[in-house]
């Protein structure tokens, strides 16, 4: 993580190169958004290590740039916090928690706080991803400020809250939370959204919703949310619920499901984007090949899903 200079050492060093303007970053975190939702984040690593190596100030300590233009440095902000998400889903986790500080240290001086908020979340699913569900809770209760949160925002913060508690051994908990999730979604939009609110609609509710309930093992309640969760189009990171579905029929013991969503995933497996969803599904072929009474089909099914996969 990025630290800023001691009290009484030398002052961050500036970055060195030409400047960026702040339409050139909002155009930057643009493109690579584009790219994240279109083909997925290991598509997008590439275009991220390209502007790193463009871009000097998204390796400069947040410090250095101090005192510069507000709007520069909001741009800056968002585009830290849309290559920490890349990161994240590309599962390179220690360079997206780098970026996600960077990110939130450059949002800091320029008092940005809607990114603020969002790299918050984001860093609230990468520590509950990593397994630190405490530190993704402390993240998650960092988002509440002096002002009401607009409903699709209470409703996110509501979602990661559910996680964590789940991951934390809760029971009664993270479903009392996503009830008031689904309650505060309903509400609808509002005027006061944050401009990337945009991607908290129906479907990654419903596939919240059953990923939460496949951690507490609730497999007949976990299923048909994702079931529904994974008809909807979407971005392309949203593989992952057809993950958290796959792993879930695996745990309910619904075979003849388990191998027709194996036939139907296998043979795009390779192109999948998201490594967090590959993850999970390799894990859980892996374990469906060793599984003790599945049937001999559904082994044959996981073996050939491992060998789609991306390496």
């Amino acid at each position: 993580m990025t630290r800023p200079g001691r009290p009484g050492g030398p002052p961050p060093r500036p970055p060195v190169g030409p400047p960026v303007s702040a339409a050139e970053a909002l155009a930057e975190a643009g493109r690579l958004v584009a790219l994240d939702s279109g083909r997925g984040a290991t598509a997008a690593v590439p275009a991220v290590r390209e502007a790193a190596s463009r871009i000097p100030e998204l390796s400069a300590d947040p410090a250095a740039l101090r005192g510069q233009d507000a709007d520069r440095l909001a741009a800056l902000a968002e585009l830290c916090e849309v290559i920490g998400w890349i990161l994240f889903d590309a599962g390179r986790y220690r360079p997206a928690h780098r970026m996600n500080a960077r990110a939130l240290g450059l949002a800091r001086l320029c008092g940005d706080r809607w990114t603020a908020r969002l790299v918050l979340l984001n860093h609230s699913m990468l520590t509950a991803h990593t397994g630190r569900p405490r530190a993704a809770l402390r993240s998650a209760e960092r988002v509440a400020g002096p002002r009401p949160l607009p409903a699709r925002v209470t409703s996110l913060v509501l979602v990661r809250r559910a996680h964590a508690t789940a991951l934390l051994g809760a029971h009664r908990k993270p479903l009392e939370l996503m009830a008031r999730a689904r309650s505060r979604f309903l509400d609808g939009p509002s005027r006061r959204d944050p401009h990337w609110a945009w991607w908290i609609d129906e479907a990654e509710l419903l596939g919240h919703h059953g990923w939460v309930q496949a951690r507490l093992r609730r497999w007949d309640r976990a299923v048909p949310l994702l079931y529904e969760a994974v008809a909807a189009p979407g971005p392309a990171y949203r593989h992952l619920f057809t993950a958290e579905l796959l792993a879930a029929l695996a745990g309910a013991g619904a075979w003849r499901e388990a191998e027709d969503l194996i036939a139907r995933l296998a043979p795009r497996a390779a192109g999948i984007g998201s490594v967090r969803a590959t993850e999970r599904l390799a894990r859980t072929a892996a374990a469906l090949r060793r599984r003790p009474g599945a049937p001999g089909g559904v082994r044959d099914a996981a073996a050939f899903l491992l060998e789609s996969l991306p390496a």
